[in-house]
């Protein structure tokens, strides 16, 4: 399959080229690490610890959700492995460098052609390979199987869409769903959807969604008060954060801030920073050093700063629920104590959303009602305190799928393990 699939993408990928190099061009991502996408990778020997060879593992990330997601599962493991995550984005690789120490190696996954998937396994040498949520690519699926190295589906999310698409070319994508050791799903229907695919009924466990894990419940974040002093933020009054913009909200936002309120805006992706700058006239943006705003508009056009931002709010705002996309992560800023509103499109997040609505700790309107909601919390701070604190109950009842998903890895690299050693025997 390798060679052929290889003729297919660069056939598409020159076909295309005009399309997709215009995209990259406008939205400022020509200026990537080309060689690393194509494999480029520094080679990392293996190391001893009394007299073995240290377990590897290659958690694979996407972008800074994924990265975000797999903080505490890369430290649980690093106890007792060498850990290697991969990213495909410039985004989430800037992030995951921010997030990840050494011992800890970031490294950027591959173009899926066959020389690449090989260069950065033979670079790794991975005893097993962690994919957050889902990303299965069929040279690699095929690379991981030829050597042996199993590959297992942590946090594993399949939405309804998504799944239904792939049941189009459930022929093609079967194969690899079946070289799946094992999948941590988050919800019953993730799981049925997974074993639809094509993975085994008996690799599939529920486990939860690890999110909840990463929320750490404070009342302050380090960094907060610098932020809103280097922006010019006024603590003297009310702001309305909305964090993971896209484009088609922030007029929606600007308009439904009352007179008064302070806005700031952070936009999910770069690309979008220009855009939200021009409908949110008069802002402070963060890149610029701008230090004050004349309309009360505030733009963080940064990675990483989201949850200092949060810290500021009086009410959140979760953004990609308004427009046409589906949603964002609600669980942040809940933890924080925020009372936080999302829009009617939420499919992404369908598991927290569900169960924080059902406690009381989210807000759910639709564009037509965001103003009157965002004047009701931000004139009740007790229907505010209400929300943060069912929110946070949510929360504490919920977390501990990161332990669960760890220990799935390390029952597939155990396996692995055994039936090497059976094998020589």
């Amino acid at each position: 399959m390798g060679l052929g699939l290889d003729l297919i993408y660069g056939g598409a990928a020159l076909l295309s080229s005009p399309v997709w190099v215009a995209t990259m061009a406008a939205r400022g991502k020509l200026r990537t690490d080309w060689l690393a996408r194509l494999g480029r990778c520094e080679a990392w020997p293996r190391t001893r610890r009394d007299g073995q060879v240290v377990p590897r593992v290659l958690i694979h990330a996407v972008s800074v959700g994924e990265v975000n997601a797999v903080r505490e599962l890369v430290a649980d493991l690093a106890r007792d492995h060498e850990i290697a995550v991969s990213v495909t984005t410039d985004t989430g690789i800037a992030r995951a460098r921010s997030v990840f120490a050494a011992p800890v190696r970031v490294v950027r996954y591959p173009f899926d052609v066959s020389c690449a998937v090989r260069s950065v396994l033979d670079a790794v040498q991975p005893d097993a390979v962690a994919l957050a949520e889902l990303e299965l690519w069929p040279n690699f699926t095929q690379a991981c199987e030829r050597r042996g190295i199993p590959m297992a589906i942590v946090n594993g999310r399949l939405s309804e869409r998504s799944f239904l698409r792939s049941l189009r070319i459930l022929p093609l994508l079967s194969p690899m769903f079946r070289c799946v050791a094992a999948v941590g799903a988050q919800t019953d229907d993730y799981a049925e959807r997974f074993r639809a695919m094509g993975v085994a009924h008996d690799r599939v466990q529920v486990v939860g969604t690890m999110k909840w894990d990463t929320a750490r419940i404070a009342d302050t974040v380090d960094g907060a008060d610098a932020l809103a002093a280097a922006m010019g933020v006024d603590r003297s009054k009310p702001l309305v954060v909305a964090g993971s913009t896209e484009p088609l909200e922030h007029a929606l936002l600007r308009d439904a801030v009352p007179a008064g309120v302070q806005l700031l805006c952070a936009p999910r992706k770069p690309e979008w920073f220009d855009d939200a700058a021009r409908e949110l006239a008069g802002c402070a943006r963060r890149s610029t050093g701008a230090c004050g705003s004349s309309t009360g508009r505030f733009l963080l056009d940064t990675i990483g700063e989201l949850r200092m931002a949060y810290a500021l709010a009086d009410v959140v705002v979760v953004g990609r629920s308004f427009g046409e996309l589906h949603g964002s992560d609600m669980i942040e800023p809940v933890a924080l104590g925020k009372a936080t509103i999302i829009g009617p499109r939420w499919g992404d997040f369908a598991e927290p959303a569900q169960a924080l609505l059902a406690a009381g700790g989210l807000k759910q309107v639709e564009r037509g009602e965001l103003a009157a909601a965002l004047s009701g919390l931000l004139n009740d701070p007790a229907h505010r305190e209400r929300m943060a604190g069912a929110g946070r109950t949510v929360i504490r009842a919920r977390q501990g799928a990161t332990a669960r998903n760890a220990a799935l890895v390390r029952a597939v690299l155990a396996a692995r393990q055994g039936s090497t050693t059976h094998a020589r025997g």
